[in-house]
Formats: C-alpha cells, structure tokens, sequence
C-alpha cells in the first residue's frame, strides 16, 4: 500500500512548499527518465514540439512567469 499524504506530512506544509515539493518531485522523474530512451511515438511529439516552438518562440512562456501566476491565483 501506498503512503498517504496524511503519512507522509505533506498535508501539512503549506500551498507554496507543497508546489515546491512537486517541483522536485519532478525534477527527480525527469533525471530518471533521461537513463530510459524514448519511444518513437514520443520522439516524433518532441521533434513536432520543437518544430513548433520554432515556428514561433514567441508563444513561450517562461516558467517564472507562468509559477508567479499560478501562484498569485492560489493566494486570492
């Protein structure tokens, strides 16, 4: 059985240190699947990603940007 969040005290950190947590989280799947290849179904969506950023750089975000967003949302 799986821990909860109860369990593990993630219940208790507040919204701010829980984002930051699934950002690490994340950070952690990412450098484990950097050992694992790519199947050919998700090579051709990262080339058609690449291909369409591109295209049109302009239509990216910045990840600061797009966290001080989300954050300022979730503190109204």
């Amino acid at each position: 059985m799986n821990p909860t969040l109860q369990q593990l005290g993630i219940d208790r950190l507040s919204i701010t240190e829980r984002i930051e947590l699934i950002g690490l989280i994340w950070d952690s799947i990412a450098a484990d699947t950097e050992k694992s290849p790519l199947t050919e179904a998700q090579r051709q969506e990262v080339d058609r990603r690449l291909a369409a950023h591109q295209a049109n750089p302009q239509a990216a975000i910045p990840w600061e940007q797009v966290e001080a967003e989300a954050l300022a949302r979730l503190r109204q």
